[in-house]
């Protein structure tokens, strides 16, 4: 007997998907459990199985389009079998009447409006008319050609009223300053693009648009040595030539902050609207920038790990992510978030709390500041600014700062942590 197959939810905030490729086309032969179906969910693109075998009947939803859950994606058959979509339609939705599937129109560019007449007289631009020398060098006097390097005036394009053509003041002086810079210069015109935002763009468009208009942000900045945490990241390292996982300035911050929540759990929390969820357990989210937008995969129990075994976890997420192989689980149920843009060369910057986290950290690039040490002299010391976002409704500016006090202090330190 027939069957539909319907967009699965794949996450736990998806509420429409996307067709990304189909596995099996119309006509062919699928196991239960085989691959059907490439789906673009809110989070990456992921693979769906096949809950009936048979032969793909019919393909209902082309690539690229979009439909929400539930929406009929294929029928999966007996090859030959006849079938009543409308039937079927009715079936998985409980028995409940089908409603006919409308196709909504894709939606046009905005038109650019015609210009609106000017009711007051524009002030005229001259004209300026162009010549070649004919020896190829241009004749001008020296005033002149200070005062069209002083109104950005191209001389090539100046017909001049001195002997022989040449180009002297009271040419310019005619011209006024109604004259545009680049109205003797030839410009290269492009075309405006619209690029069609995938589901990824659309749901991180909606969830930090929340994020930022229903929790109210503040901001916390600090400052670290990294002197000590480098060291140890070169001794980590050298350790690891042979066999191992390098560790990275990005895995030695996640545990830093993963031992700095532990010890300050009002951080590692959320608001509940009648009630604050301190959460039990410290479940890291590291943001990756991918192509189509941010994914954040969770490194779970990340203060029960060892630096190594971070460094390892946070490797292998981050290539699944870029490999579009998140699943599920290793996207959902983190606690706390950490943006670090320090690769890039972006020294400080603030960044959107992950909603319904109460906190985020930003992360800069370490870089050789002028400080003044234990001794009160002034040396150059590898420094590293962090900011914390705040949801000032789940934590006040000392609890912040306290929590960003032990941060520093286990960066600075990494003896601290043990």
């Amino acid at each position: 007997m027939a069957q539909l197959i319907v967009m699965p939810k794949l996450s736990d905030t998806m509420e429409e998907g996307a067709v990304a490729n189909w596995l099996k086309k119309e006509g062919e032969v699928i196991d239960e459990g085989q691959d059907l179906v490439e789906i673009e969910t809110d989070k990456a693109t992921m693979a769906f199985a096949s809950s009936a075998e048979g032969v793909v009947l019919k393909i209902l939803l082309e690539p690229k389009k979009t439909a929400p859950l539930g929406a009929p994606l294929c029928v999966i058959g007996k090859k030959g079998e006849s079938f009543n979509l409308d039937e079927l339609m009715a079936k998985a939705q409980g028995g409940k009447a089908a409603k006919p599937q409308e196709t909504k129109p894709a939606v046009a560019p905005a038109k650019i409006p015609a210009p609106v007449a000017v009711l007051s007289k524009p002030t005229p631009v001259a004209v300026v008319q162009l010549q070649q020398p004919a020896n190829g060098r241009l004749k001008a006097s020296p005033l002149a050609k200070k005062m069209a390097a002083d109104r950005g005036i191209d001389l090539s394009g100046v017909a001049g009223s001195g002997p022989s053509g040449r180009v002297v003041a009271k040419d310019l002086e005619s011209l006024g300053s109604s004259v545009h810079p680049m109205a003797a210069r030839a410009v290269r015109t492009g075309e405006d693009r619209v690029i069609p935002n995938s589901m990824m763009r659309k749901t991180i468009a909606k969830r930090l648009l929340a994020g930022k208009n229903e929790a109210p942000h503040f901001y916390l900045t600090v400052s670290a040595d990294m002197t000590r945490m480098n060291e140890w990241r070169s001794r980590l390292n050298k350790e690891a030539e042979k066999s191992g996982v390098k560790v990275s300035v990005n895995d030695l911050v996640i545990m830093a902050v993963s031992r700095a929540l532990h010890k300050h759990p009002e951080i590692n929390s959320s608001w509940q609207g009648e009630s604050i969820l301190e959460y039990g357990n410290v479940h890291v989210a590291m943001a990756v920038a991918l192509p189509t937008g941010l994914v954040t995969p969770v490194i779970r129990n990340t203060d029960q790990l060892s630096v190594k075994e971070i460094a390892f976890m946070s490797r292998d997420l981050a290539t699944k992510a870029k490999d579009g192989r998140l699943s599920n689980e290793d996207y959902s149920g983190g606690t706390f978030t950490i943006s670090n843009l320090g690769m890039f060369g972006i020294e400080e910057f603030t960044a959107i709390i992950n909603p319904p986290q109460a906190a985020i950290l930003a992360v800069g690039a370490t870089i050789s500041t002028p400080a003044v040490d234990a001794k009160g002299q002034v040396v150059a010391q590898p420094r590293m600014k962090m900011t914390l976002s705040c949801d000032h409704r789940v934590i006040d500016g000392a609890m912040g700062a306290q929590f960003l006090q032990t941060l520093v202090s286990y960066l600075e330190d990494p003896l601290n942590m043990l």
